[in-house]
Order: structure tokens, then sequence, then C-alpha cells
């Protein structure tokens, strides 16, 4: 299968629209079968209730060509599982897990011309997302939805290669205890959007979101999960109730304990107690880990040594494991690798 004419080593992570993707619409009570379309307008009434109300979810996973030549998509059914969860919270029509993960090898295997070669540091990014799609004045949920997969080719998230980045404890809240910080909704990602843009304008990569209900643990970032390392190669993530169940994040939780044969501790943290931590990084589907160098807490500045100038070696090997597993280099655990046929 030829593939497209594409710069595959010169790709931004950015958007580009590919030759098919699913739609399904939910009327009168259920899913239609679904249909693949070259169409990449989405064309809904002014009243719609993703527009009124933001009533609308969405997942990201990425589609790889191994080492010898397959495409394979990494744990989708995970996906489809969160996404679910996150349909339920806001009140919307599950799509089944089982359709979810057909669908995404369908738009896959559509678009297999734009899944980048191996070695080239690119891969195809998919977007499911569902939305409520008829009119909606009242506050209430909507009563029909529409969902959709779309891909795009992207290039390495890190151009250039990984520079450890410089966080903020933020001011801001991004999730409420019994609140929807656990769930991939639209209106989380709106919230984070004003303190990302002020973190930017005053010179840090991203900003660490703690507690709302004490401001003295550690939660994640506006769209990746924490994991710390100790002095003694321990790993440590962040456990708690408003978080977003990170497919990464469990992924190389596994595969530290599994692989490396590290303990792993997924616990409170304190902020108090990330100055005595060796490593930290920011993981998820766009980067894999990325390496975190300092963090400062209100101009008080804290340094991981293991991260300041490259990534720590644990981080790194928690990212060669991880890749190697997504690309074909490494075998991989029963069921986290589908093959695109």
């Amino acid at each position: 299968m030829e593939k497209k004419n594409i710069d595959w080593t010169n790709l931004g992570f950015g958007y580009i629209a590919t030759d098919k993707r699913f739609v399904s619409n939910f009327k009168d009570g259920a899913w239609d079968e679904g249909v693949l379309t070259e169409d990449s307008n989405v064309t809904i009434n002014e009243c719609a209730g993703v527009l009124q109300y933001a009533q609308t979810v969405f997942e990201g996973l990425k589609a790889y060509t191994t080492e010898d030549g397959h495409i394979v998509t990494f744990r989708p059914d995970l996906n489809g599982e969160r996404m679910e969860q996150s349909a339920k919270r806001l009140e919307m029509p599950v799509f089944p897990r089982e359709r979810f993960v057909e669908a995404v090898l369908q738009v896959v295997k559509a678009n297999a011309a734009y899944v980048p070669p191996y070695g080239t540091g690119a891969t195809l990014y998919i977007r499911p997302y569902m939305f409520g799609s008829n009119p909606v004045i009242g506050v209430k949920p909507a009563d029909e939805y529409q969902f959709r997969i779309f891909t795009t080719p992207v290039g390495p998230y890190f151009k250039g290669g990984v520079k450890p980045l410089t966080i903020r404890v933020s001011d801001f809240d991004r999730a409420a205890p019994h609140g929807t910080g656990h769930i991939k909704a639209g209106l989380n990602y709106a919230m984070s959007l004003h303190a990302i843009v002020d973190a930017h304008q005053q010179g840090f990569d991203e900003n660490m979101y703690l507690d709302a209900a004490t401001r003295t643990y550690v939660e994640e970032t506006g769209g990746a999960n924490f994991l710390f390392v100790t002095k003694d190669n321990k790993v440590v993530t962040p456990k708690s109730s408003s978080i977003l169940p990170s497919i990464t994040r469990r992924s190389l939780v596994y595969v530290a304990k599994e692989y490396l044969g590290l303990e792993v501790e997924e616990r409170e943290i304190a902020l108090e107690e990330v100055k005595d931590f060796a490593e930290c990084g920011l993981c998820g589907t766009a980067a894999v880990i990325s390496p975190v160098g300092k963090i400062v807490d209100h101009g008080k500045e804290i340094c991981l040594p293991g991260g300041m100038e490259k990534m720590g070696p644990i981080t790194q090997k928690l990212y060669d494991t991880l890749t190697g597993i997504q690309m074909g280099r490494l075998e991989a655990p029963k069921g986290w690798i589908y093959v695109v046929e």
C-alpha cells in the first residue's frame, strides 16, 4: 500500500485532514450502524446541546507502524471503556466499547496511507468524540448525539529532542472533589485554557494543579498525569478521585513493575514532599513521558536532580520500554496491541 506524499520527518503536532472518518448517530434511543465518510464537516443546529451546555466527551490514541511493518493501535479497549464512563457522567448514551474498538480499527485501516512509516518519529493520532446534536434550550441532556472518529498524522511531540519542562504550582483549580476531573470531557479542558495561557505568559511550560479541597496534594496538569521517582528508584503516582485515569500512566505503572522490577506506589502525594523526589515526569498519549526539571511554587524553586538537562535514568527506562512495546521492538502484554488487518 502506497503511502501519501508527506514529509513525515518534519510533521508538527497539528491537524491534517485524512481521507475517511467514522460517523454514527444516536436517535430514538439507539445508535445507527455508522458509516465511513469523506466529509470532514459537522453540520448541527445553532441550538445544539453541545453548543449550549458543552455536552461533549472525547478520547485520544495513536496508530503506529511497527518495526516489522504492521499497523497497530495501543490499548484502544481502555479508551472505549473510559469514554463509556465519561458519557455516563454527562448523561450521554454509551457507545459500546466493542463498537468503539471496531470503529477505531476501521478508520485506521481506511487511512492506512496516512500512517507514518516506522522510524520517522511520526504517528497517526486518532480522535474519537461524541456530542449532543439536537436543539436544547432548557438545561437538560440532549436527546440526539453524534459519535465521530477522525485521524491526523502527527510528528513527535518534542521536535529536536526532549527538553525538561519548567512548571508552576497553579493558583487555579482544575477540578472539584466529586466533580468531573476523572472523565475526559471538553468542559475540563476549556476550564484549563486560561490557566495554561497565563502560565505560558509567565514563562512556564505547564501548571501543576493541587487538590481543590485542601490545596496541599498534587493532582495533575491540564492534560497529563504526574509520575515521580524517589531517590531509591521507587515509582510513585498521585492517587485521587478527581484526576483523569491516564491509560499511558496505567501502562507505565505496569511496565515499571513487570518489566523493570521496580516498586510502585499509587497514593496521595503532598506538595511538601515533591522536593524529596529524584525525578518527575508528565505522562500522556502525545509524548508518553515529558521530563520535568523544575517546579516553581510561588517563587520557591524545586529542582529535580534527575531531569534538569535530560530525562532521568528511570524515566528514560520507562519511556524506552513502553515505546519499545508500542513499536514492536519488545513483546507486549497480552491484549495491549491491536493489529489493523
